[in-house]
């Protein structure tokens, strides 16, 4: 299994937030690149990369600093944040990004998605962000009747392989990712999953690596020293 070090990027610095709320942050570097550079050091294996300015206002606002981040490391990287068009899409993956990740757009527009996994194979995801097992978009700040389970059926059905799925009320709270609804979406279709929102220790890592997930991200439990990349392989991975 995966295991993502995640670099929320707001303002130009590197943050966490919690349960998705841009009014309560917590500043953990100044420079994305630094930090990009300082988990390739550790022994990731990828990165998981967000722009939340983007993702709250609905077009990418960092995407300068991701795009030196992807020329800075030898390490893949996964992008998401305000990704809404085809065009934002190509600038990241024509700059070396290994895989743009869309949200809202999946919600609104899931003919552009069938494009693209057909035109980039393996190289489009969906973020399923979800609270009480509905789908939220716009930077988690409007909900739907969208079940979240259903909703991967249908999208893995267009050609999306690989999904984030975060339970919006973990996130950043470092209560144990939601692995219920992971396991559901699993006995459904037989796509890339990577675990997000509430990851708080090693223990966490190994039970996510325990049901078969293709990977999880990890932020706060990261950043804060509750979990070291240098524990797991040399590649990052467990």
């Amino acid at each position: 299994m995966i295991v993502f070090p995640a670099i929320d990027i707001k303002n130009g610095q590197c943050v966490r937030l919690f349960q998705g709320k841009k009014e309560e942050v917590t500043v953990y570097g100044e420079d994305p690149v630094s930090m990009a550079k300082q988990w390739e050091a550790e022994g990731a294996k990828w990165l998981h990369v967000v722009d939340l300015d983007g993702a709250f206002t609905g077009e990418p606002q960092n995407s300068d600093a991701i795009i030196q981040i992807a020329k800075s490391i030898s390490i893949p990287i996964e992008v998401g944040g305000g990704i809404r068009t085809e065009s934002q899409a190509r600038t990241y993956l024509e700059a070396g990004v290994r895989r743009v990740i869309f949200g809202t757009s999946a919600v609104n527009d899931p003919g552009l998605l069938k494009r693209l996994a057909i035109e980039f194979p393996g190289q489009i995801a969906v973020s399923i962000d979800a609270k009480d097992g509905l789908v939220r978009v716009e930077g988690w700040v409007k909900g739907s009747a969208i079940n979240a389970v259903l909703f991967a059926e249908e999208l893995f059905a267009m050609g999306i392989d690989t999904f984030v799925v975060t339970d919006i009320r973990r996130d950043g709270a470092m209560t144990g990712p939601n692995l219920e609804i992971m396991t559901e979406i699993q006995e459904k279709i037989p796509a890339q999953l990577i675990v997000s929102g509430g990851v708080r220790s090693n223990e966490d890592l190994l039970e996510a690596k325990k049901h078969g997930f293709y990977g999880a991200i990890t932020g706060k439990a990261l950043y804060e020293g509750v979990i070291r990349l240098s524990e797991f392989s040399e590649e990052g991975s467990c």
